[in-house]
Parts: C-alpha cells; sequence; structure tokens
C-alpha cells in the first residue's frame, strides 16, 4: 500500500469515529413521520418516477 492510500484509511477511520455517536443520536432522537407524511412522500417519488419515464419516452 501507498503512503496516500494509508492515510486515506486513516482519515476515513477517523471520520467514522467522529461523526458516528452524533448520527446514532439524531436516530434515536429524530421525530417518527405520520401516516399522511408517508403517503405525501410516496405521491411525490411516484411524481418523480413519472417525470424520468416521460423524459426516457421523449428520447
Amino acid at each position: 500500500m501507498e503512503w496516500m492510500q494509508i492515510v486515506s484509511a486513516l482519515a476515513l477511520i477517523v471520520f467514522f469515529v467522529v461523526l458516528l455517536p452524533g448520527a446514532i443520536d439524531r436516530v434515536k432522537n429524530s421525530p417518527k413521520g405520520t401516516s399522511s407524511d408517508w403517503m405525501n412522500f410516496i405521491f411525490i417519488m411516484l411524481v418523480i418516477i413519472v417525470f424520468i419515464m416521460m423524459l426516457i419516452k421523449l428520447v
């Protein structure tokens, strides 16, 4: 392994160690979505999928 790969691997490990506790805390304390929130999400995703399919058909 070259020294650049070793430094990159060490930086990745440090980022993981530093950011992991905050991410776990945010996941545990995040607000829960209601059924209307999920329906809005599904509707928006369907609109995006239909739009992309239309763009593909136009090509």
